[in-house]
């Protein structure tokens, strides 16, 4: 439940995923990866797309940016919330990554 605390999940995430304790735990550490991908998606949108968007005006740009982000904020407390009532849900391009990463990376 911790890797999906927005904009701090990452460091709980590396934790899980550096500690010997969770190295055999496939479930903790497909949560751990899922969330620190979507921290990684989060930093490409701030990086990479957004100043994509720095030819179109200041409204558009910000309605975009700000549409982005609240989409990517829903979905991590979303997954907070779901994780925490013991749910498992898979996210459509990230929970493939995360799960061929945990069964790489497993027991």
């Amino acid at each position: 439940m911790l890797c999906y605390v927005p904009f701090v999940g990452w460091v709980g995430a590396l934790i899980f995923l550096a500690t010997q304790k969770f190295r055999g735990d496939g479930y903790v550490r497909f949560h751990a990866f899922q969330g620190l991908y979507m921290s990684v998606f989060w930093l490409l949108i701030d990086i990479a797309l957004l100043p994509v968007f720095g030819w179109s005006g200041w409204a558009v740009r910000k309605a975009i940016s700000g549409s982005i982000r609240l989409a990517v904020l829903a979905g991590w407390i979303y997954m907070l919330v779901k994780t925490s009532n013991g749910e498992s849900i898979r996210l459509p391009f990230i929970g493939e990554l995360a799960e061929r990463s945990a069964a790489e990376q497993g027991a």
